[in-house]
């Protein structure tokens, strides 16, 4: 996961409190290394490849007897069970469409958890990270939905996405913090000041 130190994590803040100065939304921003750990899916795959191996060794039976078999059955799951469980190696294993709905389900879950449904005005706003999935999603309350319609944010998420692949993730923000500023001063612009959620960068261990 990318390294958010404090810098990092001040510069976002920053960027935030600039573009709230001309609008009414309440802009929050959530990362998270990997929307899952996935360790089911590397005991899946080990224990498929370890199942299917018989079937490829009976065609050496001069080499291989019954006990041997099945040691190295327990050694390629063992092995490829504790290589498969690497946090970098466990998501590729996984459907990307699989990967993207555990993504948003938890970005869905921190737009309640982060209380961005209860701004006075309905105009919260989460910018969600999730980088093993590579994903991206910016949801908006009712207050926003009604003046900005959601294909405003596509090309804003795509470009974030980028910088994620990238491994340029604290870039991507600043990036897109200044983006949405621009789609939100003309939606909802200031009418006062105030800031009712925090701006800092919300980081889920």
């Amino acid at each position: 996961m990318t390294l958010f130190d404090t810098n990092a994590r001040e510069r976002i803040a920053a960027a935030i409190t600039e573009i709230e100065r001309h609008t009414d939304a309440e802009v929050v921003t959530v990362t998270t290394a990997a929307a899952d750990d996935y360790r089911w899916i590397g005991l899946l795959w080990a224990a498929l490849i370890a199942l299917v191996l018989p079937g490829v060794v009976v065609f050496f039976p001069a080499f291989v007897d019954t006990r041997t078999l099945i040691l190295v059955q327990w050694a390629v799951f063992v092995g490829l069970g504790l290589i498969f469980r690497h946090p970098r190696i466990a998501p590729r294993l996984v459907p990307r469409g699989v990967r993207h709905v555990r993504a948003a389900a938890l970005a869905r879950s921190q737009f309640l958890a982060q209380n961005l449904h209860r701004t006075a005005a309905a105009t919260g706003v989460l910018v969600f990270v999730a980088e093993a999935e590579r994903y991206v999603e910016i949801l908006v309350d009712h207050g926003i939905a009604e003046r900005v319609d959601d294909t405003a944010w596509q090309d804003i998420t795509q470009a974030f996405v980028a910088r994620v692949r990238a491994g340029e993730t604290e870039a991507g923000f600043l990036e897109c913090i200044q983006a949405c500023g621009t789609q939100l001063a003309e939606a909802v612009p200031a009418t006062r000041a105030r800031n009712e959620l925090p701006n800092r960068l919300v980081v889920l261990e």
